[in-house]
């Protein structure tokens, strides 16, 4: 078998090959290679201990030397080539103690993950695959090399990873590799925020975010989202859904595009109704107030698996206004994008639809057609220009300081009080009729306040 190598890969190996060492290009991107995919970088393993690697190369970085790893740059690509390793004792579940080189490849290749992503290969030597990681490539398997649970005890991230693998490609656990992620999963109480936060990220904006079922069928979720485990134990009894809150919002990830802060808003828009959960007259249930108090739900869980504050702010924004449906008229609509956040849209649209889409049939036409007519609507008011911001209106701050007023609480009041005029009527939106409307406001406030 013959894969075909970037130059300046096949240049890296050929160079340990000149100067006596063995070299391969391993993991990940040989894995895609094989299915056809674009690796996303390409990393080597080597019998050269770090010392001699960067003795052949001009330009290295000392990535992770102390764990065999150098980064060796040709041109502005960077590549990572690590010394065959075995690995000591992992005392955190994340990191080895201590890692020792060793000059055999096999060695090196029973200490990875996954047996997909264990082959190496070099040209005329070919794919060395020990641990029929082809097979499984074949069988569309996820499988541990060696025991699953020696595995998972050495690197507890490795059983998200596991879930992750899968979703990327499609492919289903091995069901010895599930078995110990069931056992074990309560080590992932051992793992960074930041190792949980990157993996989920990867797993949900996958082609395949239903497997985020795997997390909560083999106990994940328990530890690094128990928000999780209460949704699914949520039912939802009306006419409107047809599953438990948890299968609503898994589904609702597979209905918006590949992006992080839509599929992490579909994953937590709901994230409040198991403590919003009321039982009507009617013997239906309610969900009064979900969407605020999931917005503060979701502001915690993110603050704590350490997400950035753009996106944190973006979805918690998606996540309050994604139940906000106001009548279809071109004021209503102003006044919700005033209301929800101009920033929340046009991906509002997305998540309302990903939302109607997920739930049951019941009058799903209906909904989605109030959608359209939400979003044409939104589409208008920007074609016509029309204001929805203080930045927007005709007049600011000095205009008014001009027309009398003193810089204060007063000077923003006055400007709020116009931008609310320009919301009901937007041919209000001129200097003219602003600065007359001010002076007016300034008259009353004289009047009701005499010196």
């Amino acid at each position: 078998m013959e894969l075909s190598l970037p130059e300046k890969v096949r240049h890296i190996i050929d160079t340990f090959a000149q100067a006596g060492f063995e070299a391969y290009a391993v993991g990940g991107c040989i894995r895609d290679s094989l299915l056809g995919r674009e690796p996303e970088d390409w990393d080597v393993t080597t019998s050269a201990k770090p010392n001699e690697v960067k003795a052949l190369f001009p330009k290295t970085i000392d990535t992770g030397i102390a764990h065999g790893t150098v980064t060796v740059c040709i041109g502005r690509e960077a590549f990572e080539v690590t010394t065959y390793r075995l690995d000591g004792k992992y005392e955190d579940s994340r990191h080895p103690s201590e890692v020792t080189f060793t000059p055999s490849l096999l060695e090196d290749l029973k200490r990875r993950d996954f047996t997909i992503n264990a082959m190496a290969y070099r040209p005329g030597e070919g794919l060395v695959d020990a641990f029929d990681g082809m097979g499984d490539l074949k069988k569309k398997k996820i499988r541990c090399v060696g025991e699953a649970r020696q595995r998972f005890l050495e690197d507890a991230l490795r059983m998200m990873r596991a879930a992750r693998f899968a979703a990327q490609l499609g492919f289903a656990i091995d069901a010895d590799t599930k078995s110990a992620i069931c056992e074990l999963a309560p080590t992932l109480k051992n793992i960074s925020a930041e190792r949980i936060r990157e993996e989920l990220v990867k797993l949900i904006c996958s082609s395949h975010p239903e497997t985020f079922l795997e997390l909560y069928q083999t106990g994940m979720t328990g530890v690094v989202l128990p928000e999780f485990d209460a949704m699914m134990r949520t039912g939802q009894n009306t006419p409107h859904h047809c599953g438990t809150v948890g299968e609503h919002s898994i589904k609702a990830m597979g209905c918006v595009g590949q992006d992080k802060a839509l599929r992490l808003t579909m994953l937590l828009h709901d994230v409040a109704k198991p403590a919003c959960k009321t039982v009507g007259e009617d013997g239906l249930d309610h969900f009064y107030g979900h969407p605020k108090e999931g917005a503060r739900m979701a502001r915690a869980i993110m603050r704590r698996l350490k997400f950035d504050n753009d996106t944190i702010a973006r979805v918690c924004r998606l996540v309050e206004g994604h139940d906000d449906n106001p009548p279809l008229s071109e004021r209503a609509v102003r006044r919700a994008i005033v209301r929800i956040g101009a920033e929340a849209f046009p991906a509002m649209f997305d998540v309302k639809r990903a939302d109607a889409l997920a739930q049951s049939a019941f009058l799903r036409a209906e909904k989605l057609e109030y959608i359209r007519g939400y979003e044409e609507l939104y589409r208008s008011i920007l074609e016509k220009k029309q204001c929805l911001t203080l930045k927007e209106l005709a007049v600011g701050g000095s205009d008014l300081i001009a027309a009398g007023f003193t810089a204060g609480p007063s000077l923003g009041d006055a400007l709020k009080s116009l931008l609310e005029e320009v919301l009901e009527d937007p041919e209000k939106n001129t200097k003219e009729y602003l600065t007359a409307k001010a002076k007016e406001l300034k008259r009353s406030a004289a009047q009701e306040c005499p010196q």
